[in-house]
This record gives structure tokens, sequence and C-alpha cells, in this order.
């Protein structure tokens, strides 16, 4: 049997088929993990060319966007970097907890500025801190953001946080990590995958193990509460073949495909 969201967005596509467009008037307000941010913009563009609804993006640290929902913010989907933060305001009672989904998959890399001549493979007791000559490791905020959190994790796996942790650059997001490595402020950095992909001023030096860290695991959901018309077939569309090609394209992996 459908779920609701498929439901409801086999019913959208129906209405646009018969050329109606849909929730014009009342825009779908994400809040979602700054390292969705390309794609994203492009399922709601592709979603507002379909339906003519426009969806609000706004772009933080999952910790920093759970937050603001748990503080009444006006958001009527949430999707997060980690599981972390979506149990944060579950157990808050800031989403409905029937609609969520884990929605996508994503990778933790080490890389550098394009033009270093750095080159590591990720391994237990790697010099990583000798690589670093003086300068810092970028990285999102190890208590709170959610690639922090990871990169923390496999570097204590692999038996070196001790010798990096006085060199940590603690970004407020994982696009700020990327900035600093991007710009040449920080020699290394650890980020997403994707992330790496979408600025040309960094390489992927080595990926890190599977093994080495918690899965990465993207989940979405509704907020508690009255939402926007079109709320909940976007969450059906975010799940569906156009926007998982999106994201697999930008090189996340796909958890929960609709068929």
């Amino acid at each position: 049997m459908l779920s609701l969201f498929r439901a409801g967005f086999l019913a959208v596509v129906m209405l646009v088929s018969s050329g109606q467009a849909l929730f014009a008037a009342d825009a779908v307000r994400v809040f979602a993990a700054a390292s969705l941010k390309e794609t994203l913009e492009k399922v709601s563009a592709d979603w507002k060319a379909e339906t003519g609804a426009e969806v609000k993006l706004s772009f933080a640290a999952s910790s920093a966007l759970a937050r603001q929902i748990e503080q009444g913010a006006p958001a009527d989907l949430f999707v997060s970097a980690d599981l972390d933060w979506m149990d944060y305001l579950d157990k808050a009672g800031r989403i409905d907890a029937q609609s969520r989904v884990n929605l996508l998959g994503n990778r933790l890399v080490l890389i550098a500025a394009s033009q270093s001549q750095a080159k590591l493979a990720i391994a237990p007791g790697m010099d990583l801190a000798g690589a670093l000559s003086g300068g810092r490791l970028a990285m999102g905020a190890v208590q709170s953001v959610p690639a922090g959190i990871y990169g923390k994790a496999a570097l204590e796996k692999l038996g070196l946080w001790p010798g990096v942790k006085d060199q940590i650059a603690q970004a407020e997001n994982v696009r700020a990590a990327l900035l600093l490595v991007s710009r040449q402020e920080a020699p290394l950095g650890i980020v997403y995958e994707t992330d790496a992909k979408v600025d040309p001023g960094v390489k992927i030096l080595d990926r890190f193990p599977a093994g080495s860290h918690p899965p990465i695991i993207y989940p979405a959901a509704l907020t508690a509460g009255p939402h926007s018309q079109g709320a909940a077939a976007f969450l059906a569309y975010l799940q569906g073949k156009k926007a998982g090609a999106v994201f697999s394209a930008a090189g996340f992996t796909l958890l929960n495909e609709a068929q």
C-alpha cells in the first residue's frame, strides 16, 4: 500500500498533468543541512517547474536548524545530516514521527586545496599532524556539527585524534570548513564527499573507511503542527526517482527511494 506521502505525490502528478498549478501561494519551508545546498536547490526548482509551488530553503548546520525549530521557527520540513539532531527534535515533540524517513547517505573525505602537493592515504598511525605543517585541520564543530562529529569519531578510531586535537579549526558548518581549505586558510580539512565535489578549489586526498565512523545518514521529517499545503507531497517527491537522480549525481546514496 502506498504511504501517505507517496499517495500525496501521485496526487500532485495527476493534478499537474491536468494543467493545474499547485500550492502556488503556499510555499513549503524547508530547513536543511548545509551540505544539501546545491542538490536541494535543483530539486526545488524541478518541483516548482512541475507544480508551480515555491520551496523556501534555509541551510545551516543541522544543530543550529534543530534548535531554531525547537524554538518555534516556521519550518514545514527538516532534513538533518545525522540521526542525533532529528532524534533531538523527536524527543522534544517537534517533528511528525510518522513522516520520518532516512533519505540519503554520504561519505567522509580528507581534502586539501586543489594546488596542494599533499598526498595522504588514510590509515591508523598516518602522520596527519606532520602533514598539517603547523597549520589547522578544518572541520565542523566537533561537539555539534554532524560532519565534525563524524570526523572526530573517525580520527579517534584511527588513533589520530590525540596528535591533531590542538590543531583543529572548528567551523560553524561543513561548508565553512570547506571554504577554509578552498581559500587555503587551512591546509587540510574533513568534509563530506559531496561537498568536495562542488568546490573546484579543493581536491580529495582520500576517503575515510566506512567503519571508522557511524554511518552518515540524512533523515527527513515533517515538523509538528500545521504545514503548508504541499509539505507532505514535497517530502514524497524527495523520495522519488527524479529527485533521486539529482541526489545520486551529486554523490549521495539513496536510502528511501520511491518505486
